[in-house]
C-alpha cells in the first residue's frame, strides 16, 4: 500500500514518495509534504535550471544553488525560471 502526503505544492492528499530523494533536513521536508507528481515536476523545472544556466551539478556552488531552488519550488513561493527562458512551442 502507498503512503500519501498533503502535498504542499498541490494542496491535495495525494500518493507520496517512497523513500528520501534528497539528503539532510530538507530531504526529510520533501519526503514529509511532497507527492510523486510534485517531485517529477520539480525534477523537470531542475533540468531546464541546469541547461539553462549550464550548471554542473558536482560542483559545490551548483548545488547550493539548486537546493535553494529546490527550497523556493516547494516551500517558498516557486522558483523562478530564468529571466530570457524562452519553453518551445
Amino acid at each position: 500500500m502507498s503512503r500519501t502526503v498533503k502535498c504542499v505544492l498541490l494542496g491535495v492528499e495525494s500518493e507520496g514518495l517512497d523513500r528520501p530523494t534528497y539528503p539532510g533536513d530538507l530531504g526529510q521536508r520533501v519526503f514529509d509534504n511532497v507527492s510523486k507528481v510534485a517531485w517529477q515536476r520539480w525534477l523537470g523545472h531542475q533540468t531546464m535550471l541546469i541547461n539553462e544556466y549550464r550548471l554542473t551539478p558536482i560542483e559545490p556552488k551548483a548545488r547550493q544553488f539548486l537546493e535553494q531552488e529546490m527550497e523556493k519550488f516547494f516551500f517558498g513561493g516557486g522558483s523562478e525560471k530564468p529571466p530570457d527562458f524562452l519553453a518551445e512551442s
